[in-house]
């Protein structure tokens, strides 16, 4: 019973009771989703996020008490695993959030909305698209660790640099952080800038180091994908 509850809530191809089952999971994530599209949802749709937050539960619980088959591991260790695999919590997170908004418990706190949103990721799990570019980031996640780790140097750097050259137009360090980010992803907001000679050159130096940066993730996540798409055609 419970290996026929995992291939249908777990595996999707060849067998047409779980397909049914993904594509009625899909239609449930983005019904939850429609009251989220509202500043003042109606009343019917509180019956909409009871019956989603009802499925959601149902649909964690069935997964849990097969993590075995899934981790194809028959020990208790598969199941205290389970929790802690990252889209489990992301589950948990918006079942928490949905069961917050339908009990109005911490209903208007800013940080139960945004956990709300989470509902939306749940969706990633039945996109193959997705799943792809999770392999491409797992099989780049060395390169793409030094990349980060760059990146975060470089904010650093130049944030303490510019807090200190421009003490005028970024009163706290926060300041010269949120500029140094934005320069490095080259959005460049235009809310505090620096305003004298050495401030704007230090800029300058900044934004072409910053462009060079941030052209790398490109490169290396188009990389590993070419060579999946050669090893797939090679299969």
């Amino acid at each position: 019973m419970r290996e026929r509850i995992y291939n249908t809530v777990h595996i999707y191809e060849g067998n047409p009771l779980s397909v049914i089952y993904k594509y009625f999971m899909i239609a449930v994530i983005a019904a939850s989703i429609i009251p989220l599209t509202l500043k003042e949802p109606l009343q019917y749709f509180k019956a909409i996020e009871i019956s989603c937050l009802i499925i959601f539960i149902i649909d964690y619980l069935l997964r849990w008490i097969t993590s075995d088959y899934k981790f194809n591991n028959k020990s208790i260790t598969s199941f205290i695993r389970y929790p802690f695999r990252f889209i489990s919590i992301i589950d948990l997170i918006s079942i928490i959030a949905i069961a917050s908004s339908v009990g109005s418990w911490f209903a208007g706190l800013p940080l139960t909305k945004a956990l709300s949103v989470f509902r939306i990721i749940r969706i990633f799990r039945y996109s193959k698209s997705v799943k792809t570019i999770i392999e491409i980031l797992k099989c780049s996640k060395k390169p793409l660790y030094a990349v980060g780790s760059l990146a975060v140097g470089y904010i650093v750097i130049s944030a303490i640099i510019m807090f200190n050259v421009e003490p005028d137009s970024f009163k706290t360090f926060f300041d010269a952080i949120y500029w140094a980010t934005v320069s490095l992803t080259t959005v460049g907001y235009g809310d505090i800038y620096p305003v004298t000679v050495l401030g704007r050159t230090v800029a300058m130096i900044s934004s072409f180091l910053g462009i060079a940066i941030v052209a790398l993730p490109a490169g290396i996540v188009t990389a590993e994908y070419l060579n999946k798409l050669n090893a797939d055609k090679d299969k």
